[in-house]
């Protein structure tokens, strides 16, 4: 079992910036993916940004060339920098990772408990 541990998050104007992280602890043999999905009030989970542990890294249209995905293999973290932010981007922000605990043994699916992000004046 994997408790990703987020950080980050909180109130910023239109505009700002913000950063958030999570971080991967316990034992673990390779992550190949990691990622932030977000889900604001009435909608469904969507998908802000990935990134493999190769640095192949996808993004939401609606974040490109404003939000920025990048990852510490040695860490086991992801961060996400998240720059011109809109009223739009408000969401609770949730950190995803797909783990292998041991070399051989199958995948699991992580998910963090949210970090709450408000972009408003």
């Amino acid at each position: 079992q994997v408790q990703l541990m987020e950080s980050g998050g909180g109130l910023v104007q239109p505009g700002g910036s913000l950063r958030i992280s999570c971080a991967a602890p316990g034992s673990i043999f390779s992550i190949p993916a990691m990622g932030w999905y977000r889900q604001a009030p009435g909608k469904e989970r969507e998908l802000v940004a990935t990134i493999t542990s190769g640095g192949s890294t996808t993004y939401a249209d609606s974040v490109k060339g404003r939000f920025a995905i990048s990852r510490d293999n040695s860490k086991k973290a992801v961060n996400l920098q998240m720059n011109s932010l809109k009223p739009e981007d408000t969401a609770v922000y949730y950190c995803n990772a797909v783990v292998r605990h041991y070399a051989g043994h199958p995948f699991y699916n992580y998910w963090g408990q949210g970090t709450q992000v408000t972009v408003s004046s």
